[in-house]
């Protein structure tokens, strides 16, 4: 599977974004998808994940509250809303995908990844 991100951009604090991630070929509902990001000079950090079949999401402590993850097999999408979004989000954002895995918060997991895309929170 092959995944495109997009959605990213510069908002200011308090602002929200939605990113999308959009893959290809027929069978995205059976992927457990995550989003990653990684700040400049930092790690990979966790953001939320969506499990394939029945969807269950779980998140970072960090974002629970402000951003939601969810998915349209049917458009072969997940979203990531982003509310109140705070110059600490500020970072390149990646989503991934696992058709074994059922959900995981380690980027180390995950099979597929797309190209990323710059989210920037700044006044």
């Amino acid at each position: 599977v092959q995944l495109q991100a997009s959605g990213g951009g510069l908002v200011q604090p308090g602002g929200s974004l939605r990113l999308s991630c959009t893959a290809s070929g027929r069978t995205f509902s059976r992927y457990t998808v995550a989003w990653f990001r990684q700040a400049p000079g930092g790690e990979r950090e966790f953001v939320t994940t969506i499990t394939r079949g029945v969807p269950r999401t779980y998140s970072a402590d960090s974002v629970k509250g402000r951003f939601t993850i969810s998915r349209d097999n049917a458009k072969n999408t997940v979203y990531l809303q982003m509310n109140s979004l705070q110059p600490e989000d500020t970072a390149m954002y990646y989503c991934a995908a696992d058709q074994q895995l059922y959900a995981s918060s380690d980027p180390l997991k995950y099979d597929y990844w797309g190209q990323g895309t710059v989210v920037t929170v700044s006044s």
